[in-house]
């Protein structure tokens, strides 16, 4: 079972898993209503490496980017559900509508995101590279999305 980490003790974690040896792998998302997308790329993500630990995009940060009726789920409620798969070992929550921050304090040695979006697009890519990371995007479950689950309900 995953732990819910304070984003003030990012970087020590980052520090220590590294002096323990371990490969750090990150991804970051919203994870508003979880569905088999998000959990494949959870695990394949933490195939990766020796530790997975996710960014869960705040409310704030939601809303701003899926728009006023988001999030379905609130923030703590997200980092349970996420925390409560055993291929993910920390969940942090951040302000921010990018990763970057995040990233600059836990400096993973991986960092994965789906196939929707292409390295040279992401803000986080040189953060990541500037410490030592890459970035790895990951195939995504074909017709799987939070957006088409919603409009999905809103047809029943």
């Amino acid at each position: 079972m995953g732990l819910l980490i304070e984003r003030e003790k990012l970087a020590e974690l980052g520090k220590k898993l590294k002096e323990q040896g371990k490969s750090i792998v990150s991804t970051n998302g919203c994870f508003d209503i979880l569905h088999v997308g998000h959990t494949r790329i959870l695990a394949e993500s933490r195939g990766l490496g020796d530790v997975l630990v996710v960014g869960l995009n705040s409310d704030d940060s939601v809303a701003r980017l899926k728009g006023s009726s988001r999030p379905v789920n609130k923030q703590d409620d997200r980092a349970e559900l996420l925390c409560a798969l055993s291929c993910v070992d920390y969940v942090s929550i951040f302000p921010e509508d990018t990763p970057v921050e995040f990233l600059k304090l836990l400096k993973p040695n991986i960092h994965v995101k789906g196939a929707d979006y292409k390295p040279e697009q992401l803000e986080e890519t040189p953060v990541v590279e500037e410490n030592g990371g890459k970035v790895v995007i990951l195939q995504l479950v074909p017709g799987r999305s939070t957006t088409k689950t919603i409009a999905k309900m809103r047809e029943v």
